[in-house]
């Protein structure tokens, strides 16, 4: 028998002394439980149980049954829906407009970047040599980073695609980061909480500096045992954060729950949809959606497109629906950095999308329609343009895989 169907829901007024509380209405980081799971041997811990919280998960092999009188049956999806809708809305506590155009900002976003870039470099090699992380150093970069992404989103987004490395770790903190602050500039969170977000993104995986490089760098599937290790950089990402002077508990939640996944299947402790705290729950989507587009070991990137679509095929299983329809609003269809195929055979990389015309980028034209190179690259707002120069419709026909062509865009426009 599964754990899921072994366990009940009761409400709090039914705990007694001998069951196994195999679940809280809350993360367990917000108490003072130790243990993620515990046995009740005390009238003590059954008060501070009731205090914590409204219902609890019981798990009936490992001990005592419940009275059938306190049993907490599931909300009704519509009553579900209807409150994580209105969680989502009211992350919004303020709304950014674009500041500068994005060729603009690019100057700008170029030097921060590199910096930004520099910073992370640094606090691996401090973390493999155990030294600790610089904060005051990294807090500057991000700051810097989050007022060119309030200026305008578009540049920073477009240079995490441009400028990949073959070092994965630093380009998946770096990805991380820049998508968390974009996604939460979408949200219409504040700059405190974009702070919170993009410093998270940068120290969601620094625990995987104390895992063995060979496993990480492994090209093979991991056995069980060399996943669980793997699995382990979260544990290791806490010990690092508690040694760590003015990082705030609100950091520390979101690196423990980022790999946490809305049905319970994901890790250290199988927390379900809004047991997992939210910003927990948005690292999440953005890991995955960094880690699916960048080259791993194990793993060629996937084309931003492809990404996307993955996400959306996820919804209501590894990510709660709404966050899912509010990132993929941000970042498009067709995100910025993909490579599409145009319907009349032309092929072009995406440098903008709309929030309200996903389907309708602005691309800048590599290629003509027999895929030969254009000899000067132009853009084209498929927001404002519907016909191809011969009159014909013009839309986005499909996404392409990263290298498609040959293209390289660092190689093409960049340099």
């Amino acid at each position: 028998m599964d754990i899921q169907s072994r366990e009940v829901r009761i409400t709090v007024q039914g705990l007694t002394l001998g069951m196994y509380v195999s679940r809280l209405d809350r993360p367990w980081l917000e108490t003072a439980f130790l243990m993620q799971g515990i046995k009740i041997t005390s009238e003590d811990e059954v008060a501070m149980l009731q205090r914590l919280c409204n219902h609890v998960w019981i798990d009936v092999e490992l001990g005592a049954s419940p009275d059938p009188r306190y049993l907490a049956f599931a909300e009704p999806d519509p009553i579900r829906q209807g409150r994580a809708a209105a969680e989502v809305a009211a992350l919004r506590k303020t709304r950014w407009e674009p500041q500068v155009d994005v060729q603009v900002e690019l100057r700008q976003a170029e030097v921060v970047h590199a910096t930004l870039a520099a910073s992370i470099e640094e606090v691996m090699t401090d973390l493999q040599d155990g030294k600790r992380i610089d904060l005051d150093r990294l807090k500057d970069g991000v700051d810097a980073m989050i007022d060119s992404i309030l200026r305008n989103p578009t540049a920073f987004v477009w240079l995490k695609e441009m400028k990949r490395r073959d070092n994965y770790a630093y380009q998946h903190a770096m990805g991380c980061a820049i998508l968390a602050a974009s996604f939460g500039r979408h949200l219409g969170l504040e700059r405190p909480e974009l702070q919170l977000l993009a410093l998270s993104g940068l120290l969601c995986d620094v625990g995987k500096t104390r895992v063995s490089t060979g496993l990480l760098h492994k090209t093979t599937p991991l056995l069980r045992d060399e996943f669980e290790e793997v699995r382990k950089h979260v544990e290791h990402g806490l010990e690092i954060i508690d040694s760590t002077p003015g990082l705030s508990p609100k950091l520390r939640e979101i690196v423990a729950t980022h790999h946490e996944r809305h049905d319970g299947s994901g890790y250290p402790w199988k927390l379900h949809g809004s047991d997992i705290p939210i910003f927990g729950r948005i690292m999440g989507i953005v890991d995955s959606y960094d880690a699916m587009t960048n080259a791993r070991p194990h793993a060629p990137g996937r084309s931003p497109h492809l990404a996307v679509n993955e996400l959306y095929q996820q919804r209501g299983k590894l990510f709660q629906p709404e966050l899912v329809e509010q990132f993929i609003q941000n970042c498009g269809i067709y995100p910025t950095g993909s490579l599409v195929e145009l319907s009349n055979g032309q092929v072009a990389v995406v440098t903008d999308v709309h929030s309200l015309k996903r389907l309708r980028p602005r691309v800048m034209l590599l290629l003509d329609a027999d895929k030969s190179p254009l000899q000067q690259f132009r853009v084209l707002d498929l927001g404002e343009v519907d016909k191809d120069d011969k009159g014909q419709p013009l839309s986005v026909k499909s996404g392409l895989p990263s290298g498609a062509y040959g293209i390289d865009p660092v190689e093409l426009f960049l340099h």
